[in-house]
């Protein structure tokens, strides 16, 4: 009987510790999983819902999710929308643990160059604020890394640009919104 024990014991050590390995095991591989979540599929899960955006220029953007894609979010607030680059956020308060993956992998003319000579066909007023202020006007010309802005006049009236405006990099630019 006492070896009835003995090896009721054993037996009960090694399933406590064939569960322990595989919840250290469960534990392990949420942890790599975790590790390839991009912070556009966060944004994705989130389409439809509010966010919180600190921005890089040190401004606040409450607003909905519109569009997500792999260098910029659309966000709207009230009749207002932006383009935001993802490398202008700072933090984002708001999103869910939840994660979505594009459809496809086709992400072809989704790039934040795309969607600036978007704006820049449609000759759209805009405000595109930058690491260092604003400025008011239409896009005029949109490089592979940069963005022509001719500013509004508004001494001049509605709709007078100033000439050959401003170059702005990508690396400047906080967020493109409506006007």
């Amino acid at each position: 009987m006492r070896w009835d024990l003995l090896f009721a014991d054993l037996a009960a050590q090694l399933d406590a510790a064939e569960v322990a390995d595989g919840m250290q095991a469960v534990a392990e591989l949420t942890r790599a999983e975790q590790a390839t979540i991009l912070l556009t599929d966060r944004l994705r899960a989130a389409v439809g819902g509010p966010v919180d955006l600190h921005l890089a220029d040190g401004h606040r953007l409450a607003a909905e999710v519109r569009d997500v894609a792999p260098e910029w979010v659309l966000l709207a607030e009230r009749s207002r929308q932006h383009v935001v680059p993802l490398t202008a956020i700072a933090s984002i308060s708001g999103l869910t643990r939840n994660a979505l993956t594009p459809a496809s992998h086709a992400e072809v003319g989704r790039s934040l160059g795309a969607v600036l000579r978007a704006l820049m066909r449609d000759r759209a007023p805009v405000r595109v604020r930058t690491t260092s202020g604003q400025l008011d006007g239409r896009i005029a010309r949109v490089g592979r890394d940069h963005l022509d802005i001719e500013e509004l006049r508004h001494d001049q009236g509605p709709g007078r640009t100033a000439g050959p405006g401003r170059i702005v990099p990508f690396t400047a630019l906080v967020c493109v919104s409506e006007t």
